[in-house]
């Protein structure tokens, strides 16, 4: 195992660590040092995830956040919150530690196994954090770790955590779950999802100039390679014929200009949507509405299967289906669903649809753009209220 960062030599000192209040001013004037350190580190400038994330931990930002759990009293930190990370999302760790530190807890994350540049940043960051004396009660409340999935380290975290959080999808909750946590503690879970976004066909007609959404759409999807749970892979368009056929020319010539800019196209993910597209054209009725080349692949669905969750692909591969009401796509959507990203659709309309409809999916409605930026609500769970207690006072 490597300690990438830890105030003590042994990890599991932190359970002797006591709870703290949730969003102590020590916290976020850390945490507002943070943001400092990355906004002016250089090497951080090149990657958007580590910017976002340092304008996320801004003093300002989460004095906002803080606002929401004003009304809430006599909350403190549940004691040691153990982090397992997705591998395929760097700065996914950085986003589960603040929460735990936000909620008073002491937090072991487990980073990515895989090198990433903005992990090193982050970690960088924090080292540099851990030599101010005025910081010292914060960083005794980090510990960062890499070991392999299978290592027995995950027993002997998993032992002392009061809240086990898992990220990463079925398959590694399953593997962790081997592991015996106390049984007063919990896990919150982040299983697989899958993402869909709507589009008013008219919206991107009327649009004079497509490259914030474009971008917004790159962000969404390209940044992680579709391998976020909130990346679309389903596109679902609004409107009549005629303006749909429009706006689709529209909308993905300007996005195929903005990815061919900004992507490296590996030939392997070629071989793997050819492959994708044959599975699902055997199953399910749908035809072919590509591009001149490999970078992006639209599959046309003549109708809507309710499993259509199950056909997807990295890298540039959407489905598309077409309708002049949004009630239709109501009975497939699964708890499954994760994130509904629009845009010209006006969010009241959302709100019916989800309400109205009761659908079983669907925790996060944002713009285009927005389907991968941070909140303290995510997937349904309240991390604050999950990862605190409620002390009663009669």
């Amino acid at each position: 195992m490597d300690i990438l960062f830890s105030k003590y030599s042994e990890v599991t000192h932190l359970k002797e660590v006591k709870p703290d209040a949730i969003f102590s001013h020590e916290v976020i004037a850390y945490l507002n040092s943070l943001s400092s350190i990355l906004m002016k580190d250089r090497s951080a400038r090149l990657y958007p995830d580590v910017a976002t994330f340092a304008f996320f931990c801004r003093k300002g930002n989460i004095a906002a956040l803080a606002e929401s759990y004003s009304a809430l009293s006599n909350l403190l930190g549940r004691g040691v919150v153990f982090h397992v990370t997705p591998s395929n999302v760097p700065v996914n760790f950085a986003y589960s530690l603040v929460a735990g530190l936000l909620a008073g807890n002491a937090n072991i994350v487990r980073v990515p196994s895989k090198k990433f540049e903005q992990v090193d940043i982050i970690v960088n960051a924090i080292k540099q954090l851990s030599l101010q004396e005025e910081f010292n009660q914060v960083s005794e409340r980090i510990a960062l770790i890499r070991y392999e999935r299978n290592g027995s380290e995950t027993d002997i975290f998993s032992g002392i955590a009061d809240v086990r959080v898992i990220w990463g999808g079925d398959e590694t909750i399953n593997q962790i779950r081997k592991s015996a946590i106390p049984p007063r503690s919990f896990d919150i879970t982040f299983a697989d999802r899958y993402s869909c976004a709507v589009i008013d066909a008219e919206s991107i007609v009327k649009e004079a100039n497509l490259d914030s959404l474009a971008e917004g759409f790159y962000n969404d999807t390209f940044l992680f390679d579709q391998n976020a749970c909130s990346s679309p892979h389903l596109v679902i368009w609004l409107g009549a014929t005629d303006a749909i056929n429009k706006a689709q020319k529209r909308f993905w010539k300007a996005f195929h200009e903005y990815v061919d800019k900004r992507y490296k196209f590996e030939p392997i993910l070629a071989v793997n949507k050819l492959t994708a597209f044959y599975r699902q054209a055997i199953e399910t009725d749908i035809s072919i509405n590509n591009d001149s080349d490999n970078t992006i692949w639209r599959v046309k669905l003549n109708s809507l299967p309710s499993n259509i969750d199950l056909y997807r692909c990295a890298g540039g591969y959407f489905s598309e289906f077409s309708t002049t009401n949004l009630d239709e796509i109501a009975p497939i959507i699964s708890s499954k669903y994760q994130t509904l990203a629009y845009f010209g659709v006006n969010k009241s309309v959302l709100e019916g649809f989800v309400l109205k409809n009761r659908v079983r999916g669907i925790d996060r409605v944002v713009p285009i753009g927005k389907t991968t930026d941070f909140a303290l609500v995510w997937d349904g769970y309240d991390l604050i209220q999950k990862l605190s207690r409620r002390v009663s006072f009669l």
